[in-house]
């Protein structure tokens, strides 16, 4: 925050008076390939005048692939080295001239790094390697329950202050009920070990004890245990509330698993209708991944919903409409040139690409990259649309049809169904689509002679990554399903495949080798 905040001085003589410094350690684009691996980038810009970190370095790891005798294969590594080189650096760490929290294990070469991907915004071929976080002491003065967009309730420490690794904290998180009774999430005790080696009961936490606290990745404080659970004056038990504390007063129910089993978490059953989860839904509404409104911001979205100023996504749409009354440049925080930019903002918003818009949503389970499958896989929010009320209405054709998509399961199915099947989400629906156009997903204009087909692929492939098989079909304009169905057309098959294999041939499914497959497209 202080390295960006300098960087944004109007005087650039500011900026230039701090003794700001970087280590160049990668890059955001590059108009040709300049290296073939990630050491060779770094070793250019040491060469090219940027400062390096002397502890990057490289370390060679063995990898060995053995099989079961299913044909099972098992890929194994010795990363002692790794190990070795973390040690190292966590025994220097205090002695470094800036702060780190761990070190970070990448594949070196380029090209296995492209192959590999992100899932969502997290890369396949990097892992972080935290430290143990560091540890303070203080007072649990009370504990306050938050609702949060999803209306699970969690509850959290308020603290007499304490530094911890260099930040002062007087929150804390206590995740949820089981961890407050000294539980894990699956209700089994929770057990630590003292100095002589024996391991026992951690016991619960209640208001007035001394409490242990740390940074989680050495950024989100949390309480790990009571210090003093064995005094004979502590307070009572806490005990987690029945009713949520909206203004509804609505029940709280634990959530369940696709199993039937209950879980730790609680959430409030009121929905959309809760005040907490609609200030949520407006503040994800109006976020990056979703609508991106630039100009409105978490506090000023809180601001509005307590004022009766945007109570639903609709009413952001129609705030320049009520400016007149609203006078939205005369408050706080705002100015003539600002809400102008607010409102030039939200009319670029009115056009959302259909997965955006479907994130925008905050339906449950839906993130990123569900809404962004899902807006491939049916083209058109009409689509989409009848999908999701067919589901809501228990239509179990169109449901087998959905969890068809490889990657949406039952989770997803129930989360959709859910939504669509409430009368007030659907209402707050229908205003919202007075005011956006919502594009169609790009679809793609191959005429391969896979276009529009369902394909599914099993066993080891050979050739690609499983992701780049998938990737390869729908760049074909093909549909990636992950079980087979009557509606599957081809079923492409490695080595090792199972059951997908024997029900494709029961069905009559056209069963193709790899081979066959990049035959059949046209791919060298």
């Amino acid at each position: 925050n202080a390295a960006a905040g300098s960087l944004r001085q109007i005087d650039a003589e500011v900026t230039a008076s701090r003794p700001l410094k970087f280590f160049a350690y990668a890059w955001a684009a590059a108009n040709e390939k300049f290296a073939e691996r990630q050491s060779e980038a770094v070793d250019l810009f040491k060469k090219w005048g940027f400062k390096v970190n002397p502890d990057f370095k490289t370390y060679k790891v063995e990898f060995k692939t053995t099989k079961d005798e299913a044909g099972k294969q098992t890929i194994s590594a010795d990363i002692s080295t790794l190990i070795a080189a973390y040690d190292d650096i966590a025994a220097r760490r205090a002695a470094l001239g800036y702060d780190i929290d761990g070190v970070v294990y990448k594949i070196d070469r380029l090209d296995l790094q492209e192959r590999l991907g992100f899932v969502s915004r997290s890369p396949r071929w990097a892992i972080a390697h935290k430290f143990p976080p560091e540890e303070a002491q203080t007072t649990l003065e009370a504990i306050e329950i938050q609702v949060g967009r999803t209306g699970a309730l969690t509850p959290v420490a308020r603290l007499t202050p304490v530094t911890v690794g260099g930040v002062v904290v007087t929150n804390a998180t206590l995740h949820n009920a089981n961890f407050i009774k000294g539980l894990d999430r699956d209700g089994a005790v929770i057990e630590i070990e003292r100095a002589d080696g024996e391991k026992v009961p951690r016991g619960d936490i209640r208001v007035g004890d001394r409490v242990s606290v740390h940074r989680a990745g050495d950024v989100i404080p949390r309480v790990e245990r009571a210090l003093d659970a064995d005094r004979k004056d502590r307070g009572p038990a806490f005990e987690f509330p029945e009713i949520c504390p909206c203004p509804l007063k609505t029940p709280v129910a634990r959530e369940q698993t696709a199993g039937g089993e209950e879980t730790a978490v609680r959430r409030c059953t009121g929905e959309f209708a809760c005040p907490y989860q609609r200030v949520e839904h407006l503040i994800h509404f109006v976020s990056r991944p979703a609508a991106d409104i630039e100009g409105l911001g978490e506090r000023q979205v809180r601001i509005f919903f307590e004022e009766g100023v945007i109570k639903e996504p609709a009413d952001i749409y129609t705030l320049k409409a009520r400016n007149e009354d609203l006078k939205l440049e005369e408050r706080d925080g705002f100015g003539e040139r600002s809400v102008q930019k607010l409102f030039a903002s939200i009319e670029e918003r009115r056009k959302l690409p259909l997965g955006r818009f479907l994130t925008a949503l905050g339906i449950r389970h839906v993130g990123e990259t569900t809404s962004a499958l899902l807006a491939r896989s049916y083209g058109s929010w009409s689509a989409v649309e009848e999908m999701a009320h067919a589901v809501a209405d228990g239509e179990e054709q169109v449901r087998e049809q959905l969890l068809s998509i490889d990657g949406v399961g039952e989770t997803v199915a129930d989360a959709l169904g859910r939504f669509f099947a409430e009368a007030h989400n659907r209402e707050i629906l229908e205003r919202l689509l007075e005011h956006v156009d919502i594009e169609d997903a790009e679809r793609p204009t191959s005429d391969s002679p896979v276009s529009g087909k369902t394909v599914v692929f099993t066993g080891t492939l050979e050739r690609m990554t499983r992701d780049e098989a998938k990737a390869m079909a729908q760049r074909y304009g093909a549909k990636v399903a992950g079980s087979v169905s009557a509606k599957t057309d081809y079923l492409i098959a490695g080595p090792g495949a199972g059951s997908k294999l024997k029900k494709a041939q029961e069905a009559g499914v056209e069963v193709l080798t790899e081979d066959e497959w990049f035959d059949l497209v046209g791919a060298s």
